[in-house]
């Protein structure tokens, strides 16, 4: 119809983030599928239950660059929907911070449009050694100190010089007014040491929202990102390995989040110990409750983006000793995969909740490849 001709004129004139679409009959079904094909635009469609019948909804089910709700009078649905356009548009405006070797520069990241500034290890380096053993600093030491269910081997000024890595990361993210940050955090902690592990400040910031990925991995940090935007809540940046005899996943790392189910939640008890790799400093050991649902994704960037999605559930944190490796563990039952060695990736993201199904929509919603 004509009307629907103007609206799709208006639609590519204007380019929103996404449509929502809403059939009130089985007539406008073709209206639907015009629409979509032809914005070529992240498309929520909510038709109530009984207006479609099957051959309508497998039209779209499954079809990439739509989220099909044939549902009975289901907002929460529609608000998953619109979260998602929201977070699609939020990547193609965010910046990530990237402390990195010795040139600034900028580059995009292809199909989500995010920015990446690199800017040099030296001017973290400066920020930090500006700042001194202030009032604020000693507060947030007093913090860590105070809310550690033990201390191991860090040292009072080891625990005030991770303070100080808070404040400088926080000064560069907000220089940059950046979304994100992460950094090339492990040659500096090589003798001769050119800056303390800024693990607790990476857990400081995750605790408030902002993503912070270590060895500046792209991928990490873009997961980061999406789940911190999708659904408010930070995730754990880690190693890959597996319990083997138990047939359970493995992942361990020198810094994660203590506010692991959203900011405005408590924080889990953590314990204060030495980077593992480099035998100095202080970084948390964050202790994950056991039952807890969870999920692990890794976004791949490329002209075909892929994600690795699995969910499962905590079985514990091992103790350090026995187990060796990074201080932050995890050891997880998976449901995707008989054998856990087969699951994918390095540097996955996990965090709380069973949220495989919402990131699959996701992906569908933005051409993005689910795997397992």
């Amino acid at each position: 119809s004509q009307q629907v001709s103007d609206f799709i004129r208006a639609v590519k004139e204007k380019r929103p983030d996404g449509l929502l679409l809403v059939p009130f009959k089985k007539g406008h079904w073709g209206h639907v599928i015009r629409i979509i094909e032809e914005t070529k635009l992240p498309t929520v469609v909510l038709a109530t239950l009984g207006v479609l019948l099957v051959g309508h909804i497998n039209q779209v089910h499954r079809r990439e660059g739509v989220y099909l709700i044939s549902s009975l009078d289901n907002f929460e649905a529609v608000r998953w929907g619109l979260r998602m356009i929201a977070t699609g548009s939020f990547m193609k405006k965010a910046v990530i911070v990237n402390i990195q070797g010795s040139k600034e520069r900028e580059t995009t990241v292809p199909h989500l449009g995010t920015k990446i500034r690199t800017v040099p290890l030296e001017r973290f380096l400066s920020i930090l050694n500006s700042i001194g053993y202030t009032e604020e600093v000693r507060a947030l030491a007093e913090t860590y100190r105070k809310n550690a269910k033990k201390i191991v081997q860090p040292t009072d000024k080891d625990i005030l010089n991770a303070a100080r890595t808070y404040f400088a990361l926080k000064r560069i993210v907000e220089e940059e007014k950046a979304q994100a940050l992460m950094m090339d955090c492990l040659p500096g902690l090589r003798k001769p040491h050119r800056h303390p592990p800024p693990c607790m400040g990476f857990m400081s910031l995750r605790d408030e929202g902002i993503p912070a990925g270590c060895q500046s991995d792209l991928n990490a940090t873009l997961t980061l990102l999406i789940v911190q935007k999708l659904f408010g809540i930070p995730g754990f940046q880690q190693n890959a390995s597996m319990e083997t005899e138990a047939n359970h996943y493995f992942g361990a790392h020198c810094t994660c989040a203590s506010k692991l189910r959203g900011p405005d939640a408590p924080a889990q008890p953590y314990i204060l110990m030495s980077h593992a790799e480099a035998g100095w400093g202080c970084v948390p050991r964050v202790l994950w409750e056991p039952g807890w649902e969870v999920t692990m994704a890794l976004y791949l960037s490329g002209k075909q983006p892929r994600m690795y999605i699995y969910t499962g559930k905590v079985i514990g944190c091992p103790p350090i000793p026995p187990a060796g490796g990074c201080r932050s563990n995890i050891e997880l039952a998976i449901n995707e995969v008989q054998d856990a060695c087969d699951v994918k990736g390095m540097h996955q993201i996990i965090f709380y909740g069973n949220w495989g199904k919402e990131l699959r929509s996701f992906c569908q919603l933005y051409k993005i490849k689910a795997e397992v």
